[in-house]
């Protein structure tokens, strides 16, 4: 088998929906198997998934089991050459897993590759490509050198801005939101650490497969959205599990080669842990894009754009625009046009055979679900 797609779900049925259905068009000539791994949703994911996707192999957990012991639950049972762990929150481009297939098998040195990830609005997500946390690159990292400097070789080195985003090229850390390692790989590292029940695992399982002497690759030559929080919250909860997690990794990898710097590292963390506090305890500014817009501009396939038609009204001028996936328009051009941003629009998109259409404004807030059609 040429590959296993991994996905932890929990409580995004619909995103999940649009996750599966481009899926399967970038699985397309490929010998796969697809994982759900639910983590106790309360949704009706469980029952979603087996009445719209029978082909999909589901594993109910009793509780919430966390990111990484999720996806070592769905690596037990795979048997691709290579595994993929993917968010339910993402959308593919047909070329996401093909082309990246074919760069593995051509470097046989690249141990994981993650992709370029734009987001929801079609910016750029510059976490596509990181860097190890170091204590110095952590360090201008939680006081804000790296926001000051995006683009600096000394201070941004934790999403390395210096580094071209259009070019392939070998890093440090992979997103967990895409990551695709050989499994040889994994059997020998043992999957994620369970440690870390969500938040760094992604992190230190890239630090894992560099130690072995493989290298992790950016691969830039296709792009897929990733919208980001769909199942996580910033509240508090998040605040406590992310920090924590930063703090286990900094014990993990540091602390004995460093105690000086790895405490440095725990007051920064505290510090900044602290200030997302204060800034999440204030009143939720409004948000008005975040309400649902009673037009919309359709663009795409016509047997998909039909299906948005019946239930929302279509208007040239919307600000809101639906891709509607299908044989005349491909997931690949609706990115690339997300990209372009000509104007300042709130995109959906809407695949083939879906039965609605998902979008988000914004990388640190939850999206909108429009359906079912």
């Amino acid at each position: 088998m040429d590959i296993s797609v991994i996905i932890v779900n929990y409580n995004v049925k619909h995103f999940l929906e649009q996750c599966l259905c481009s899926l399967e068009k970038a699985l397309d000539g490929l010998v796969a198997e697809i994982i759900v791994v639910d983590n106790f949703s309360g949704d009706g994911s469980i029952e979603f998934l087996q009445k719209h996707f029978p082909g999909v192999k589901i594993i109910r957990n009793l509780n919430n089991e966390g990111f990484g012991k999720a996806n070592n639950k769905g690596l037990e049972t795979a048997k691709g050459k290579y595994i993929l762990f993917l968010n339910p929150d993402t959308i593919l481009s047909e070329n996401s897993i093909r082309s990246p297939l074919a760069f593995m098998e051509s470097n046989t040195q690249a141990g994981a590759l993650g992709i370029r990830m734009i987001d929801g609005s079609g910016k750029y997500l510059p976490e596509s490509k990181r860097g190890f946390p170091s204590p110095w690159v952590s360090f201008c990292k939680m006081i804000g050198l790296t926001r000051l400097f995006p683009k600096s070789s000394l201070f941004a080195r934790y999403y390395l801005g210096h580094l071209d985003s259009t070019l392939n090229q070998e890093v440090d850390a992979l997103s967990g939101a895409f990551m695709l390692i050989r499994k040889e790989i994994l059997d020998q590292l043992g999957g994620f650490d369970e440690q870390f029940f969500m938040y760094a695992e992604d992190i230190d399982l890239s630090y894992r497969i560099r130690a072995l002497g493989f290298k992790n690759y950016y691969f830039a030559d296709a792009t897929i959205i990733h919208f980001k929080g769909e199942s996580t919250s910033k509240d508090a909860v998040y605040i406590k599990n992310f920090y924590k997690a930063m703090n286990q990794f900094v014990d993990k990898h540091y602390k004995k080669r460093s105690p000086l710097a790895a405490g440095l590292l725990h007051w920064a963390i505290g510090f900044r842990a602290w200030l997302a506090g204060i800034t999440q305890s204030s009143p939720p500014t409004t948000h008005p894009q975040r309400m649902v817009p009673t037009q919309f501009f359709l663009k795409g396939d016509s047997f998909a754009m039909n299906k948005a038609a019946e239930m929302f009204k279509q208007s040239p001028e919307a600000a809101s625009i639906i891709f509607c996936i299908g044989e005349q328009f491909t997931y690949t051009e609706a990115i690339a046009e997300m990209e372009m941003k000509k104007e300042k629009n709130f995109y959906f998109i809407h695949g083939f055979k879906t039965r609605s259409a998902v979008g988000s404004d914004s990388s640190l807030k939850q999206g909108l679900v429009l359906g079912p059609f």
